[in-house]
Order: structure tokens, then sequence, then C-alpha cells
């Protein structure tokens, strides 16, 4: 099936009636923050869906990368041969269709969907609400190991799916892109302190709030229909037919506001990748504190 009729996002009936098939690959992209004293890989070990692997979003990173942020700044894009050499080695090649899920419901998972896409992979789907969902409807969970075999995959990095520091910097002036920041309000008003260690509190000027849950449905987790995916959009003052770059605390929800814009129709959206974890600890960059302030 071409890429384009491929959808963004599958139920977990959808997944279990072609669980089998040797073109699908699930992968479990779940992560944590450091501070919560839970393991990922130890939770995948315990119990996922049958025939999951595990990707690891911090070891499937620049190898500069740091987990806690201390030292470096936390899980950075890999090299695309890095992350061929990982995904191949995970079985999954280019024709594959790549199904990626999380413990949470959908928190990291969008992460390593919109990796997938940074290096050329459109073929690639979140299940919608996660483990949680898979379990409510019945489907089972192992914790029985998965082999594979390696498998060939070519990346092709895009770049204008990423934005680095020095193009938030300059954004700063052409304020060509809206930015976007999927963290919770204290947290970009200032008034809660950073979970990673030595940033400061606020956000990037100018840029608008809308924290990443917000495009769940709080009932059962699942992602809204695109048409409250963009009254959502628009509640937060983001303009859909202009170019929009997401951020979050390290690029990890961001990319959970990025699949949102997808759904809903938005077609020039990047992340930043270093996020707050990169801008919140320079102290040659600019911050404001406060509530969003629309654009114009």
């Amino acid at each position: 099936m071409d890429s384009a009729a491929l959808p963004s996002v599958v139920n977990a009936d959808w997944l279990a009636a072609r669980l089998e098939e040797p073109g699908i690959k699930v992968l479990d992209a779940s992560w944590m923050m450091p501070q919560s004293g839970r393991d990922a890989r130890a939770e995948h070990a315990a119990g996922h869906i049958p025939g999951a692997r595990f990707f690891d979003i911090d070891l499937i990173a620049d190898e500069r990368s740091d987990r806690t942020g201390e030292t470096g700044l936390p899980h950075m894009l890999p090299s695309p041969e890095r992350f061929a050499e990982a995904v191949g080695a995970l079985g999954v090649g280019n024709e594959d269709f790549v199904i990626l899920y999380d413990v949470h419901g959908l928190m990291s998972a969008a992460r390593a969907w919109w990796m997938f896409r940074v290096f050329g992979h459109d073929r690639v789907a979140i299940l919608d609400g996660g483990l949680p969902a898979w379990k409510r409807a019945g489907y089972p969970v192992t914790a029985e190991p998965t082999t594979v075999a390696p498998a060939r995959f070519q990346a092709r990095f895009r770049p204008e799916l990423v934005r680095s520091v020095e193009e938030m910097r300059d954004n700063l002036d052409s304020r060509r892109d809206q930015v976007l920041d999927a963290r919770s309000p204290g947290r970009f008003k200032g008034d809660e302190a950073e979970p990673w260690p030595g940033r400061r509190a606020g956000h990037i000027p100018g840029s608008l709030n809308l924290p990443y849950n917000e495009l769940l449905d709080p009932a059962n987790g699942l992602m809204r229909p695109a048409d409250q995916l963009s009254e959502c959009f628009s509640a937060a003052g983001v303009d859909l037919s202009r170019p929009v770059v997401t951020s979050c605390g390290s690029g990890i929800t961001a990319a959970v506001l990025a699949l949102g814009l997808h759904l809903a129709g938005a077609r020039d959206v990047a992340v930043y990748d270093g996020s707050w974890a990169e801008w919140g600890r320079r102290d040659d960059l600019p911050i404001e504190r406060g509530d969003a302030r629309r654009r114009q």
C-alpha cells in the first residue's frame, strides 16, 4: 500500500487483526522522566504487545546525548546512519509499516513517530491509546522476548522537520514560524520549577502554549478527532495555514503536538529538537515569563 494511503493513527482492533502480518512491525517507544523511578525497558520486558520490540529513545540518539540532561542534552536526534543501524537491528525495513505505542497512552510514542518521519519513513503510525487501550480492548500482553532477524533500513534525512537552536534564535526576529510549547501552563509561565537540572523557568519569547494532553480525550486517553484538534490549536492562537514549530521540555511531548497538527491538516510542521532542555540552560538566549501572547 502507498504510504499516502496508510493511516497515521490506528486503534487496537485494527492492530489485533493484522498483528501477524509480516509487513507490520510493532515497537514499544515508552520513555520515562529520569526522576520517575521507572524503567521503560524493564516494564517492556514484563509485559508488551506480542511481537513488539523496544525502541529506546535514550539510546537511539546522538551518542553525545545524556539521559539526565545534566552534562549534555537528552536524546537528541542521532545521525541517519545511527538511526538506520538501530531500527534495522529491530527488524524494520523500508517497506514495513511501523506501529508505535507507549505505556502512557500517548506521551513518548509520538517522538519515535516523528523520528521515523525525519529519517524519511512515512510508513509509520501510532496505536491510539497505547498499551492501556490495547489492554482495555481485551487483547493479550506477553513477557516472552521477541526475536527478530535484522533488516536493511536506508535513512533519508528531512531537515525541514527539525529546528536547531540557531534557527530558533533567528526566528525571534523573522517570526516565520509560530512556536507552540507543549509543557504545562505552570512550566510555560515560569511558575513551576523545571524538572531538568540547571534550566531557567519560562518560555521562548513570542511562543504559544498548548499542553500536549489537551489533544487527548480525558475520558479514554484517545486522540481527539481532527475537527476538535483544529479547535484546540485555534484556541491556543495557532494559524494552521502558517508554519509551526513545536517545543517542550526535551523534545518528547513536542512530537505529540506535531502529530496533532499533522492530523489536523497542517503541513509545515517541525520540532525544536533541543527544546527547553537546551534553550533554558543558555544564559545568552532570552526568555519570557507569564501568559502566552497571541500573535497578530
